[in-house]
């Protein structure tokens, strides 16, 4: 297992992050026990995984209540780093949802009940809340950490305006500013390549990815000629839309023809060409079972070829928007690094013609 500093921080992470969403939930997103949970994260942290992710939102707490008691027994609070997050609802009363000052403060001392720690290692804020002023939502999220209740802050499901935003405004009154972003990034959803990406490079973000399998479209296993009998998508689960099917499963054509070549699978090969991408710091695996986390693992030891990284950028590779079609016209004299990652393929498109 690789470590990465998340972003500027001087705080290490492993590449793979073991997801818990599927921690006490129901059927269709896994139904994970506490005796399957604590194999699962005894499993994860003996192959060098050191960060956990859930989210208080995840079946109503349950999935912070099983890491807490998972981590809790023979020490193992003590290898893992804890990440979670606030923003959606919990609760019936108008105050029990979003990114105020009462909300934020009153949900992390709940989950740190839930987690029973004194410190959430990463507290992410989950979604965008347009309805809160960023400077009150900055300076909650600051307080918790100078409390020593967190320690580290992020965001997820930002745009790239949210993002700046939320930057300046902690920047400007000298406050903890966001270390890391969670983002869906894909073979099949490179749209963060347009604007989190970029931003990631050039304000020091560390990328998590959420969903690095599309929810299990990326797994090899769902193919023009079928699929599985169960999982996410055949139980009605519809995260990430697909507009154009085809393009997916010509994505999923390639990754499969380099992972048979390789006698690997197709998660595998979808994991490990993220994990080469621009920015990315450690990529969310999740599973209904100890096999799949299995699997997920071996990622972090695939190393892709020029060659394999080049067919499976060629088949995802997104159509350029406004203004950044402009840009390879008439910017690619001065275009910054973080501007080339995104646009030199197609800069090079331009200029042969």
């Amino acid at each position: 297992m690789q470590y990465r500093y998340l972003g500027r921080s001087g705080l290490k992470v492993s590449t793979l992050t073991m997801g818990t969403m599927t921690f006490g939930g129901g059927e269709k997103i896994g139904g994970t026990g506490q005796d399957e949970a604590n194999r699962q994260i005894d499993l994860c942290l003996d192959h060098g995984i050191n960060l956990l992710d859930t989210a208080n939102v995840y079946n109503a707490g349950v999935s912070e209540e099983m890491i807490g008691v998972a981590l809790s027994e023979n020490g193992r609070r003590q290898k893992a780093l804890i990440a979670t997050k606030v923003r959606f609802k919990m609760g019936e009363g108008p105050n029990e949802v979003g990114l105020s000052r009462h909300h934020i403060i009153a949900q992390a001392e709940a989950s740190l009940k839930r987690l029973k720690t004194d410190v959430i290692d990463l507290y992410q804020v989950h979604e965008w809340d347009g309805m809160t002023p960023i400077e009150e939502t900055m300076e909650a999220l600051d307080t918790l950490v100078k409390q020593g209740k967190v320690r580290y802050i992020g965001c997820s499901n930002y745009s790239g305006w949210h993002i700046m935003k939320a930057l300046a405004a902690a920047d400007s009154r000298h406050q903890q500013r966001f270390v890391s972003q969670q983002i869906h990034y894909t073979l099949h959803s490179r749209e963060a390549e347009y604007e989190l990406v970029p931003i990631t490079q050039d304000q020091g973000l560390g990328i998590l990815v959420w969903s690095p399998l599309a929810g299990g479209l990326l797994s090899g296993k769902y193919r023009r000629d079928g699929g599985p009998d169960a999982g996410r998508h055949v139980g009605g689960f519809r995260e990430p839309p697909v507009p154009d099917w085809n393009r997916l499963y010509d994505i999923v054509d390639a990754l499969v023809a380099i992972a048979e070549a390789r006698g690997v699978s197709g998660a595998q090969v979808a994991l490990a060409w993220l994990l080469g991408r621009p920015g990315v710091t450690s990529v969310i695996i999740g599973g209904r079972s100890e096999a799949q986390f299995r699997d997920n693992l071996a990622a972090a030891d695939l190393q892709l070829t020029a060659d394999e990284r080049q067919r499976l950028d060629a088949v995802s590779q997104p159509p350029l928007l406004y203004p950044y079609w402009h840009q390879t016209f008439t910017a690619n004299d001065r275009l910054g690094p973080a501007d080339r990652d995104l646009l030199t393929p197609y800069v090079e498109e331009f200029k042969r013609g």
